[in-house]
Formats: C-alpha cells, sequence, structure tokens
C-alpha cells in the first residue's frame, strides 16, 4: 500500500515526544533577497541537527518484539546514521552503522557517540550499502533503510505537516532530494492537504538522479559536493514513485550556489547548514523567477557539516562579497619597506589576516621583495581605496583574480 497522510499523521503521534517539533519562521531578510515570502523550518535544530530522526524513530517504533531483539543495522554517510543510533539506544535496541570511508569525522563521532557500532567500509555509498545487507542477512539484523521504506517516509512528511499546520497559505516547498525519502513525504503531505501547494525536490547539479528518471534520462552521477547528504547514486523505487504519482518537479543548483546559501544562512539566519540542507534557500537564489512573488517553505535539513569546511565556505564568502583581498605588492628588500606597506593597510582600515614574504621566487629582482597579502576589509569599495593608497605610494600591487566561485549572485533591496 502507499503511504498516506494518515500514515503520516499515525507517524505524527508515535514520535511526538522523542523528536522535536522545530520552529518554521518567516525570514524578513531572505525575503528581501530572494523576491519571494521565504518561510524556513529549521530541522537543524533537532537533537542529533536533522530531520532524519523522524523516519528514523517511526520505523523503530514499528518493530515487533522479536525484531528490537535481534538488532538494526543502518547504512548512512551520517544523519540517518546518527538518528538510528540515537533512537535505537533510547529504545534500548543495539544498532550497527556502516558509514563509507569518506564520510565527515564528526559525524562518525557523533554517530559513536550515541552508542552504535560504527562500522567504515566502502568507498561509495553504494559499496556501504552492498556490505550492510550482506551483514544484516549473515547475521539475521533488521535493516532500515535511509530513505526506500514507507515508515520513514510517512515519519519524514511530519514535519511537512508541521509546516502546513502553521502556514498552509504556502504556494510552494523546495525540498532537497537525496534518496528522496523528504521529498516523498513532503509530497504526500502537502498534495493531499494542499492539492495546489507545488512541491519542488533540488538536487546538486553533480548528483541529478531524481530529475533524470524524472526525464526518462539514465543516470548518471558522481564527483564531489559540500552536500554530501544529498549526493546519492539514486533516488529509492518508492520515493520515486510518489515524486511522479504527485507530479513533483525536480531543479538543479550548481555547487557554488550550495555555498552561497550555507554562508547567507549563517550570516542571515544565524544558524549552521550542512550543504544539503541549504539547498532549497539554493535553489531560490539561482532560479530566482521561479519562485519571486511566491509563499515558499524551505527547510534546513540538517545541520551537520565538518567544522573545516564551514571554515572554508565562509572564507569564500568573504572573498565573493569583497570583503577578503588577496594582493600581490611588489616592495624594496630593503629595512622598513614592509612597514611602510602595512602602514598604508593600517591608515586605511584594513585587517591584515595573513603575510607572506618572499625573496626568491616571485620577487621581479634580486633586490626586491614580493609580499603576499591576505586583507579583510569592509566591502569591495574599501578594498579599491586600500589598493588606490598603495598604487599612490608607488607600490606594484596585483590582486587575485576573482573566480567563479566568489562572485556575487543576488543582493538584499
Amino acid at each position: 500500500m502507499p503511504v498516506t497522510i494518515d500514515d503520516i499523521r499515525a507517524a505524527a503521534a508515535r514520535i511526538s515526544g522523542r523528536v522535536g517539533r522545530t520552529p518554521f519562521l518567516k525570514s524578513e531578510t531572505l525575503s528581501a533577497i530572494t523576491g519571494a515570502e521565504v518561510w524556513v523550518k529549521l530541522e537543524n535544530l533537532q537533537f542529533t541537527a536533522s530531520f532524519k530522526e523522524r523516519g528514523a524513530a517511526n520505523r523503530l517504533l514499528l518493530l515487533s518484539e522479536v525484531e528490537r531483539a535481534a538488532g538494526v543495522i543502518a547504512m548512512s554517510a551520517g544523519n540517518h546514521a546518527q538518528a538510528v543510533a540515537y533512537h535505537a539506544k533510547k529504545l534500548g535496541i543495539a544498532a550497527t552503522i556502516v558509514m563509507p570511508r569518506f564520510t565527515p569525522f564528526v559525524k562518525v563521532k557523533r554517530t559513536r557517540y550515541h552508542g552504535a557500532t560504527v562500522i567504515l567500509e566502502g568507498d561509495t555509498l553504494a559499496e556501504a550499502a552492498a556490505f550492510a545487507h550482506e551483514l544484516a542477512k549473515r547475521e539475521g539484523l533488521v535493516f532500515v533503510h535511509p530513505y526506500d521504506d514507507d515508515a520513514v517516509i510517512a515519519g519524514q512528511g511530519t514535519a511537512i505537516l508541521e509546516m502546513l499546520e502553521e502556514m498552509p497559505e504556502l504556494d510552494c516547498l523546495a525540498i532537497p532530494v537525496g534518496g528522496g525519502g523528504l521529498a516523498a513525504g513532503a509530497a504526500v503531505a502537502a498534495r493531499t492537504l494542499c492539492p495546489n501547494l507545488e512541491v519542488i525536490g533540488v538536487e546538486v547539479e553533480t548528483y541529478p538522479a531524481a530529475a533524470q528518471r524524472l526525464a526518462g534520462q539514465p543516470v548518471k552521477v558522481g564527483g564531489p559536493t559540500v552536500a554530501e547528504g544529498i549526493a546519492v547514486r539514486d533516488v529509492g523505487d518508492r520515493p520515486m514513485d510518489i515524486l511522479k504519482q504527485h507530479g513533483c518537479d525536480v531543479v538543479l543548483v550548481p555547487e557554488v550556489t550550495i555555498e552561497r546559501a550555507i554562508a547567507m544562512l549563517i550570516e542571515v539566519e544565524k544558524t549552521v547548514s550542512e550543504g544539503a540542507g541549504a539547498a532549497g534557500l539554493a535553489a531560490l537564489l539561482f532560479h530566482p523567477e521561479r519562485f519571486r512573488g511566491k509563499r515558499v517553505g524551505l527547510m534546513v535539513s540538517g545541520g551537520n557539516i565538518d567544522t573545516r569546511t564551514l571554515a572554508n565556505v565562509l572564507m569564500r564568502g568573504f572573498a565573493r562579497d569583497g570583503r577578503l583581498l588577496n594582493l600581490e605588492v611588489d616592495i624594496a628588500d630593503q629595512p622598513g619597506a614592509l612597514a611602510q606597506v602595512t602602514r598604508i593597510v593600517a591608515e586605511c582600515g584594513g585587517n591584515i589576516v595573513e603575510v607572506q614574504h618572499q625573496r626568491l621566487f616571485g620577487a621581479f629582482s634580486v633586490k626586491s621583495a614580493e609580499v603576499e597579502l591576505l586583507i579583510e576589509v569592509e566591502d569591495e569599495g574599501h578594498g579599491d581605496r586600500l589598493i588606490a593608497a598603495l598604487q599612490q605610494a608607488s607600490l606594484p600591487v596585483r590582486k587575485a583574480a576573482v573566480s567563479e566561485a566568489t562572485r556575487p549572485i543576488l543582493s538584499a533591496t
């Protein structure tokens, strides 16, 4: 039997008190930036920082006593793993979690923290899944699938139920799509309760499995992405059937726009999102005409981002907004020359973050040196004034080129 709204309502009652009801708030600033009326569901505030708790808890609560005694096994790159581990521990169920070897350290650490036995196996999700299925069969464990499971889909749909209870006048939802469990739950809840509500899935360009399947094309995915939570080889069959049944569309967003969305959520909403969690906002930034003027529901589906990755994203964001300059300045190789440069930067209000003094490789003469400066400034105009001040002091200065990854996309109106 297909998943129904009654299944989602039953799941909501079942997990009540075990999974948090997260805030669903209108963002005035994101609305001004995108031209849509933006409402944000903060699922990154769940205990394990992900919506995955909903489906995992619902699935585990439906296990028989015999299945609970046998124990469960799951395969995940992180969020489903933590959700299963956490709720299994709360229910007294032994859990084994198989994670690909590329899984961010923070997710491995947190999964172990919840008491699960963690096995790192396989270089891809597919390899990890194959190993987990084999181990489940060999040891008689119950496999808890991250998305291709009706109970999991129903559990994920409870988030949309909450969104529509608070804001039934939404025009559309922008939902990240990996394996499709969340998008499928969203489709059932949204299209049943509000038939005219559009459900739009969002995939990163390098992993467009759902878009390709909806278009009847062969699935070809792969490549590095900050949105590893939706970097799935293929969509589950159950979710795919539901997305087709309810006429859902899928849009693609490039990697750089997801980075921008992560930075924007931190700066505007003061909330940390992983790459997959920022996919909905990325869709509004990259496809503004699709959403402009509409009441749009977004979900920050998870906040488990590696801290080093987050730092890199933020620094690239500074460069994108013109707040971080990378300058190469030619100076005479003599006492006081470097002090002159730093004095000018200070007088202009710039903050030197990093400096490299090179005599051997970058300098054009044995009597000269090259200084590479990483400088924090207020904005692009401030940076231009600082460069002009260096040039007025007869100091040859070169500004590193801004790559496509650091160009601004939209600005608030």
